[in-house]
């Protein structure tokens, strides 16, 4: 008896415990299945259409069309300088000029030599039409006169080169000597920037880049100093030979003044040529962010299509800026996922943001040719 008891008693216990939860679970609310997921939200733009040229990108120097490196005639010291770097002049202005005493002397000279020939030519004439002396000899005077004068003119042509004057309005960029220093023939002193024609910028390109390239071809220019300014441009000037110390084909890049931005001379730029002997016709373009799982130029791009998320196989081209021209696989117009594309798989639902308009939005540095390998 008491065996049977032992036994019945832990089952007794478990009766209160089981009913307490039962209890327990009629007061309580089931859970309820999770609410159906509104979307992956999203942000999509419009594939536009564009050139089906890639551009040529290269960097160089900005410098003023009418830029020259001005210098004396003769060698001497320089007496004075008169402006720095950076003054604006005007046309005429003395910049500098030499020590003219020395000059002077060397003028005088030749100009005395040349009075006295004259004057033996006069004599030997009179002589000569006394019969005194020969036609041999007046010929002589004559050829001595003619040398002394030519001698003489050189010395004031060379007097009137001692000094410096602008060519035109412009400015002083740089000063290649100082006052006191002994100075040869034809070395620069200073630096002169026209002010007339504007801003260049002077790059190289490689035979097989320049041989797409043709004059007035339109071109893009960046600077560090005007960030998410682009300058429009065209090109000016196609060197017919390579620099032989970069193997380079030298080319000018005429910029399009805007207002309130003069680039300085010396600015590095970075420019975009759109070649006009590449082949025409248009491409679909997309922004960059909107490409996925690229490999060599196969990729993907999703659409957006009622709500939904479609993986798009694509083709790219080329890059361009910010833009991959795409050859094939998606059409004009098709509304790409630019934001929360790497968060997608072919056929998820999305929940499209509003677009937001970027504040002042600063380009890509780098260049398009560095980014195309």
């Amino acid at each position: 008896m008491n065996r049977m008891l032992a036994t019945a008693l832990p089952a007794l216990k478990l009766v209160p415990i089981a009913a307490l939860l039962a209890l327990a679970a009629c007061g309580a609310k089931a859970p309820e299945p999770p609410a159906a997921a509104a979307g992956t939200p999203v942000r999509v733009t419009p594939a536009t259409s564009g050139p089906a040229r890639a551009p040529i990108g290269a960097s160089g120097l900005v410098a003023n069309e009418d830029e020259m490196r001005l210098s004396f005639k003769t060698g001497g010291i320089i007496r004075r300088i008169a402006v720095t770097e950076g003054t604006a002049v005007r046309k005429g202005q003395v910049l500098a000029e030499l020590e003219l005493t020395e000059i002077n002397a060397q003028y005088e000279q030749a100009r005395q030599g040349a009075l006295k020939a004259q004057r033996d030519l006069e004599r030997g004439e009179r002589l000569n039409a006394d019969q005194v002396i020969s036609v041999e000899a007046l010929q002589n005077l004559r050829t001595q006169a003619a040398v002394a004068r030519a001698a003489s003119e050189a010395a004031r042509f060379n007097l009137g080169y001692s000094s410096i004057v602008a060519p035109q309005d412009g400015r002083v960029l740089r000063r290649l000597a100082e006052e006191r220093e002994l100075v040869p023939p034809g070395q620069p002193v200073l630096l002169f920037g026209g002010s007339g024609r504007g801003q260049v910028v002077h790059v190289g390109l490689a035979d097989r880049e320049v041989v797409q390239v043709g004059v007035g071809d339109a071109a893009q220019v960046r600077l560090d100093a005007y960030p998410g300014r682009v300058f429009e441009a065209s090109v000016r000037e196609i060197a017919a030979a390579a620099d032989p110390r970069s193997g380079l084909f030298p080319v000018e890049v005429r910029i399009v003044p805007q207002a309130g931005a003069t680039p300085a001379s010396g600015m590095v730029a970075r420019v975009e040529i759109l070649p006009s002997a590449a082949p025409g016709g248009s491409l679909t373009r997309v922004p960059i962010a909107a490409v996925v799982e690229g490999r060599g130029d196969a990729a993907a791009v999703f659409v957006v299509d009622r709500g939904v998320a479609r993986k798009r196989a694509v083709r790219v081209a080329f890059i361009a800026g910010t833009e991959a021209a795409l050859a094939s696989g998606l059409a004009v117009g098709e509304p790409v996922v630019t934001e929360g594309a790497l968060y997608l798989e072919d056929g998820d639902k999305v929940r499209v943001l509003p677009t937001v308009a970027p504040a002042a939005a600063v380009p890509d540095a780098t260049p398009a040719w560095a980014r195309r390998g």
